[in-house]
Formats: C-alpha cells, sequence, structure tokens
C-alpha cells in the first residue's frame, strides 16, 4: 500500500507570465496560439479570465467577445519548461517516485506509508506551500490511494488546494461527480456511457460489468474498476520509457490545403520526422494511419498495413498518400494533417523475403535515410531535405505542436 499525490499547476501558462510580468497579476489574462499559425486558441487563462467566460481551446475571438478588456499574451514555451523543471525538483525532495503528465500535472508516489489522511495530507500541504513560495506559483493536490483518484482529488478544489480523497469517504465524494470526470472518459466514452444510463461515476461503478465490457470492450472493464478504486496502477519512475505502440506527427496549416499536392508536400514533410524517430528508437512500423481534419473540423483517420515494416520516410509517406486518395472525398479544404507509423516492430527484425521486392534498392535507401538523419543531427532538420519540400508547405515554423501541453479535458 502507498500514498499517491497528484499535483496540478494552477493555470499553469498563466501563472508563469504573471510571475514573470507582476503587471498582469489580477488581471483577466490569457496565453492564446497564433491566430496568423492557425493556433489561435486559448491555451490557459488566468482564474478572473476564466470566470468572464474565457475556456481553455476557445478560438482567440471567441475569448474577446466572452470577456472584453481580455489581456492576450504569447506563450514562452521554454520558460514554461523551465518552471515545470523547477518544480519537479521540489517534487524530489519528498519521493524518487514521480510521474509527469504533462507540464503541469504529475503523480507523487510516498514511500514507506499509506496513511492517507495523516502523513499524506500533511506532505501534500507542506509540499503546496514550498512551490508557492519557492516559485511564486500555486498548485492543487489530490491525496489518495489510487491515481485516477488523486487526479480527481486534485480537480476537486482549485486555486491552491489539498483535497483528501480516503478508502473510507471516495463514495462521498467522487461518486455524485459526472461521468465525464474520470480520467481517460472522453466525450465519446461518455455519449455511450449516458446511452447505457452511467451519467455519474457511481452509477458506472455500479454498472453491470458484463454489460460495459460488451458496449465498450476492454476498456469498459478498466473505467468500472476506476470508478471502484480498483486501479492498481502504480506511479512510474520519470526516467520510465513505456512502450512505443505508434510513432507520429501532425499540424494544422497556416491556411486550408486544396490539392492532392498539397496534401502530398505536408505528409511528406511530416513524415521526416515521423522516420526520424522510429530509427531512433529502432523501430520499424508495419502500417500507416492519417488522420484529416476539414475546414470545419469534421475529422477522418484510416489506416492500411504496408507491404513490408519500414522506417522510410518516402515510404511511409507514400502509403499515407494513398490513404488520403483512396478515401478522402474532397467536398471540403483540408484544414489539418497526421501521419502515424503503427504497430512497430523491432528494427533488428528479419524480413520473409519474396520474389517481387528489390532487396538491394530497399538496402540503399535505408542506408541513405540513415545518412540524412546523421546530417540533420550535426546540422539541423534543413540540412538535407527533398527539393519539393522548398516549397510553400503553409506548415507554421513555431514547432509548437512538439511541446507537451497541458490537457484542456484536464485543466
Amino acid at each position: 500500500m502507498s500514498v499517491i499525490l497528484h499535483s496540478d499547476l494552477n493555470c499553469f501558462y498563466a501563472s508563469v507570465e504573471m510571475n514573470e510580468h507582476p503587471e498582469l497579476r489580477g488581471k483577466k489574462v490569457a496565453v492564446c496560439g497564433s491566430t496568423e499559425n492557425r493556433h489561435g486558441i486559448v491555451l490557459t487563462a488566468s482564474y478572473p479570465a476564466k470566470h468572464s467566460g474565457v475556456k481553455t481551446g476557445m478560438a482567440n475571438w471567441q475569448a474577446r467577445e466572452a470577456c472584453p478588456g481580455l489581456i492576450m499574451v504569447d506563450p514562452h514555451y521554454d520558460l514554461y519548461l523551465k518552471y515545470s523543471r523547477i518544480v519537479r525538483r521540489i517534487y524530489r525532495r519528498y519521493s524518487e517516485t514521480i510521474e509527469p503528465f504533462g507540464m503541469d500535472e504529475n503523480w507523487i508516489q510516498l514511500p514507506f506509508t499509506s496513511d492517507v489522511e495523516g502523513i499524506g495530507l500533511r506532505t501534500a500541504e507542506d509540499i503546496r506551500k514550498t512551490v508557492e513560495r519557492e516559485t511564486g506559483l500555486t498548485v492543487s493536490i489530490g491525496v489518495s490511494f489510487s491515481k485516477i483518484f488523486a487526479k480527481l482529488g486534485s480537480d476537486l478544489k482549485k486555486p491552491n488546494a489539498v483535497t483528501v480523497v480516503s478508502r473510507s469517504d471516495y463514495r462521498d465524494k467522487v461518486w455524485p461527480l459526472p461521468v465525464s470526470d474520470l480520467l481517460y472518459v472522453g466525450p465519446a466514452t461518455t455519449r455511450k456511457l449516458f446511452r447505457l444510463g452511467c451519467r455519474t461515476i457511481g452509477s458506472l461503478a455500479e454498472a453491470d460489468p458484463g454489460l460495459l465490457q460488451r458496449r465498450l470492450g476492454k476498456n469498459g472493464l478498466m473505467l468500472h474498476r476506476f470508478a471502484n478504486g480498483a486501479d492498481g496502477a502504480q506511479v512510474m519512475p520519470e526516467d520510465y520509457t513505456p512502450p512505443v505502440k505508434s510513432v507520429g506527427h501532425g499540424i494544422t496549416c497556416t491556411r486550408d490545403l486544396e490539392s492532392c499536392y498539397e496534401v502530398w508536400l505536408v505528409l511528406l514533410a511530416l513524415a521526416q520526422d515521423v522516420g526520424h524517430r522510429l530509427r531512433s528508437n529502432e523501430l520499424q512500423a508495419k502500417g500507416v494511419q492519417v488522420s484529416v481534419r476539414d475546414r470545419d473540423l469534421g475529422w477522418y483517420q484510416w489506416q492500411a498495413p504496408l507491404p513490408y515494416p519500414s522506417q522510410s520516410p518516402y515510404e511511409i509517406a507514400c502509403a499515407g498518400f494513398d490513404l488520403f486518395r483512396l478515401r478522402y472525398a474532397w467536398q471540403k479544404p483540408v484544414r489539418a494533417l497526421t501521419i502515424r507509423g503503427i504497430s512497430p516492430v523491432s528494427g533488428a527484425l528479419p524480413i520473409q523475403l519474396d520474389i517481387f521486392n528489390d532487396y538491394t534498392s530497399r538496402a540503399r535507401q535505408s542506408a541513405l535515410d540513415g545518412a540524412i538523419d546523421g546530417i540533420r543531427r550535426r546540422f539541423g532538420d534543413r540540412a538535407v531535405f527533398n527539393a519539393c519540400l522548398m516549397e510553400d508547405l503553409h506548415m507554421a515554423n513555431d514547432r509548437c505542436e512538439t511541446v507537451p501541453m497541458p490537457s484542456p479535458m484536464y485543466q
């Protein structure tokens, strides 16, 4: 048995900006992405702004309408990463077992105790006060016997608060909450649970596990365990690397794409990163997946197996483009694209030979990709690339999609 804390830095991006610029404190502040690069949404907002109706994920123009006089500031990701590391160093004074959940959230497992309401509460209060004193940021902390309930606890009281969810009172504190408050219950799952009559976490906990499994598969059983406090997952060490299930890269384009050729260029550019990361992890993808968001935010996703496991950017881009041409009806221009290498296997795995594959050509391409990777590591991503990618790809250069973002669902 152990005590698990979940820490959530309050309004993280906005709090850092106000910490660096004291004149912003107490004002209606929102950290917003670039409208020019089509990332024009609210990333986070101060509590005065939230109380005026500003929400994470809201378009910039909607935020201005909801909150006249809103102060909108650009994000500074390097600064947020710096604060995130500073806060995590504070957590290490209390435990060596810390599992990050984005830049602003962490699970912390306290060793050698199962005393949630005593040692757990006192430690959480000490952490909360230390973070505020040493960084100027506030944090909400949930204290519980499971990761899921610790996460719920940190959401129950904000800002700058500690909430205990123990074995003796979790039914009173957790079960009346909407089922959508449970971790990993997104909008689609919420609708499915509603159709089953599960509107609260308590109704989910008391639902028939067999029915949940039939309607939601193994995820139904997982959520049933979560609702009943039977989550046995341990907090993973900070340096733990989970098994790679897919390697992908996506982007919102700076303007809508209106032709297959424009889509091909973006997929090829994105696949460069996918191939590089597959090679870095010594993996090969057995399939490819493409996700498309159109101008009106309609979303589509398709996947298909590759003829042979591959880490080649060109092969992955070609397979993804073939999927796109086959499945996308072009009723609307394309706003965003993501391409993934899926079902990864070891790069050292032998391949079953056949008479139809040009293995000599594939070996040469693999050697070329390796050489290009080496050049890019030394001289940067733009040191060598396909000539066609010299065109205007309608892709932003701010690289904000590579930074771990706080999840709107849990902020």
